[in-house]
């Protein structure tokens, strides 16, 4: 019996209701595939960007602008997304995601331009929105409450997985055939995934077939958006602040909007719900504080310590593999107790980690970044499952797609914003000059300044976990 039914006066029964076991097996397979793919295309360019550097003649901040397009797009995408996939699907909906994501690798593959790698990089971001708030909204749907945080760390695990694999297997790609092959590697495994969402999995869950979509709401958040991470990456200059201004002012608009619009694209509301705010909060700085550090250690250890792309994947992989060993475990544990206690516990580790990170230089022995980059993984990895339960468990299951989007949401933003704050402090250190021995000094020192405003951001996210935790709502 599919998600979508008929009620006893035979007219439709939209409340959705969790699938068949056989249909949450193949649920949580083509998520999880789904979340790898999206992880490994996040994370794989990082080790190109050298050679991308090379080929298209980027500075620093051209090359952090490759990365940070693609997550962009997901800022922009996610939300209205949460919102159209409940109205037409979530299972329709991931499919036409996986299709687009099929197409823009393609695209990036082919790319002549630093220009053109950048639009099939914004066009793959949407895909990949659509392939995050899908995936999790499904797993929520598809499984019973009491599962719940079980498949979301399995889900969160395979992201990490590609995390892991993605510098590894970027680097020996790009090593081997090309930057080219990075994008091109994904492209059986999206098509494998659509067979088995079509033939295996015969439920389909809707949420709001009769809701209107609201356009209005849409373009208002979109621009804002746009504007806020534009404004933050020019921070440095006048510019910069204006763009931000604008953009905070085009929040509190979006705001206003949708607590006045009947189908909101986004229900603000939410927020008044004290567990899901603290838990989203911590989220986003999380990924503002922690996403930074995977180039920062790329940087140190292919233009300090003089590793090829290869080598220095290899490094990479510590702290997302120690991170896809624990999530499923912490989000078992967070089906039990209350997964804001762990989430909390996580950030602490991940605060100490990064704190190590502040005292890089040339003298940095390879071992103690290890050292940091598993202490991080073990934190990050006792946070994510939980945080993601809570938030996911704090709202109504007719809402999942749109707390899916949320999820999705303060993902890229915090990452997004991780990166723009690197191009920040580039800018005002580096500036436009090249990555050459002549500057590696203050390539060492725009590090040592990420990593000194980390740490405090990992401290605020240990306090809004715990001040959820103080929340009267149980998670459902």
């Amino acid at each position: 019996m599919g998600s979508v039914s008929q009620n006893e006066s035979g007219g439709l029964n939209l409340e959705p209701k969790p699938a068949k076991s056989i249909s949450k097996k193949y649920v949580i397979i083509v998520a999880s595939i789904a979340s790898f793919l999206v992880a490994f295309s996040a994370s794989s360019i990082a080790v190109a960007l050298p050679p991308l550097a090379e080929e298209f003649s980027l500075n620093a901040i051209l090359q952090n602008w490759v990365a940070t397009s693609y997550l962009l797009s997901i800022a922009v995408f996610s939300v209205p997304f949460g919102k159209l996939s409940g109205k037409f699907g979530l299972k329709r909906i991931f499919l036409v995601g996986l299709v687009i994501f099929a197409i823009s690798s393609i695209g990036a593959a082919m790319s002549f331009s630093a220009e053109s790698l950048i639009f099939f990089r914004i066009v793959q971001g949407l895909g990949s929105a659509i392939l995050n708030v899908t995936s999790l909204a499904m797993i929520t749907e598809a499984l019973p409450p009491k599962e719940r945080g079980k498949g979301i760390g399995i889900n969160i695990s395979s992201v990490y997985i590609g995390l892991t694999l993605a510098p590894v297997i970027g680097g020996i790609l790009t090593f081997n055939f090309g930057w080219q092959s990075i994008f091109l590697v994904v492209i059986p495994f999206l098509i494998v995934t659509a067979f088995i969402t079509l033939w295996k999995i015969p439920d389909e869950w809707i949420t709001g077939k009769d809701d209107k979509f609201d356009l209005k709401g849409t373009i208002i958040y979109s621009m804002a958006i746009l504007l806020l991470i534009y404004g933050f990456t020019i921070l440095h200059e006048v510019t910069g602040v204006i763009i931000l201004i604008a953009a905070i002012g085009l929040f509190a608009i979006f705001t206003m909007w949708e607590l006045r619009e009947k189908f909101p694209v986004f229900n603000v509301e939410l927020f008044k719900n004290t567990k899901f705010a603290s838990s989203s909060l911590a989220s986003l700085i999380s990924y503002l504080a922690t996403f930074v550090v995977t180039y920062i250690i790329n940087y140190h250890l292919q233009y300090i310590n003089g590793l090829d792309p290869q080598m220095a994947g290899l490094i990479l992989v510590v702290t997302p593999g120690v991170m896809a060993i624990i999530a499923p475990f912490s989000g078992r544990l967070s089906d039990k107790i209350d997964p804001q206690i762990l989430a909390a516990i996580g950030m602490s580790f991940v605060s100490f980690a990064i704190f190590m990170l502040i005292f890089l230089d040339v003298t940095t022995p390879v071992y103690y970044i290890i050292i940091a980059m598993f202490l991080q993984g073990v934190g990050y990895g006792l946070f994510s499952s939980p945080n993601t339960n809570a938030i996911m468990g704090s709202v109504p299951r007719k809402l999942s797609s749109v707390a899916s989007a949320a999820v999705s949401t303060m993902r890229v933003i915090g990452q997004t914003l991780s990166l723009g704050m690197l191009t920040v402090i580039f800018a005002i250190v580096l500036g436009s000059a090249p990555l050459i021995p002549q500057y590696f000094p203050q390539l060492i020192e725009s590090s040592q300044i990420a990593a000194i405003i980390s740490t405090i951001l990992c401290i605020l996210a240990v306090v809004a976990s715990l001040v959820g935790i103080k929340s009267q709502i149980k998670v459902n």
